[in-house]
């Protein structure tokens, strides 16, 4: 989730050039360059704060950095192939289900005020999400198999000791079966993106410069 700024980099060396030359203090920088794209600082500090709002806290800035490239790589990908915006509906489904993380409304707006996040802020990452996952779960998911012997052992290892652990009685297995077959489907799309991801990182030329010392 992040903003790509389009913009090449000889004309941010101008606008940088006219701000500056205006007596105007620079507060933004480029900390990487994917191929002719760039990324600023300002879009690793509004994914960390989307982290505060989401999460309660924030990765580092170079995992987040790392986040960002990636998202640059399906993003690409995603366009090339021409998929689909998601649709307002399934945007707000969404921002439903993230709200129902919360413990309530009062936590929610509370949290949203920490991070510094608008209501548009949180609408747009999460349209930038969805895109990015619903585009890796169309590429994967269909050559995803699930075996039932797996189905059964995540019944038993996992369903099972949490139903317990909570002083629950577990469901039954077939009662399970549905929502068992689709975590492991998630998981395996998320194992089939992770090693897509790095061999198109070997592929695409990245420079950082988050570390370096500005004068």
């Amino acid at each position: 989730m992040r903003r790509w700024l389009q913009t090449s980099l000889p004309a941010l060396a101008l606008l940088t050039a006219s701000l500056a030359a205006h007596g105007q203090v620079i507060v933004d920088r480029m900390v990487a360059r994917v191929e002719t794209d760039i990324i600023l600082l300002s879009d690793v500090r509004e994914l960390a704060r989307y982290q505060i709002f989401a999460d309660g806290k924030a990765e580092p800035d170079e995992q987040i950095l790392n986040r960002l490239i990636d998202q640059w790589i399906v993003r690409s990908e995603a366009n090339v192939a021409l998929f689909p915006q998601p649709k307002d509906e399934d945007v707000e489904r969404s921002l439903a289900r993230l709200k129902r993380t919360f413990s309530s409304p009062e936590e929610y707006e509370e949290r949203k005020k920490l991070s510094g996040l608008s209501d548009d802020d949180i609408l747009r990452l999460l349209r930038s999400q969805l895109y990015l996952s619903n585009y890796l779960d169309t590429r994967f998911r269909p050559s995803i198999q699930v075996d039932p012997k797996a189905v059964e052992e995540f019944y038993q290892t996992r369903v099972v000791p949490r139903a317990e652990s909570r002083g629950q009685k577990p469901p039954t297995l077939d009662a399970a079966r549905e929502f068992i077959q689709e975590a492991l489907v998630q998981r395996a799309v998320n194992e089939e993106a992770d090693k897509w991801l790095k061999e198109s990182r070997s592929r695409v030329h990245v420079q950082s410069f988050l570390n370096e010392t500005q004068p």
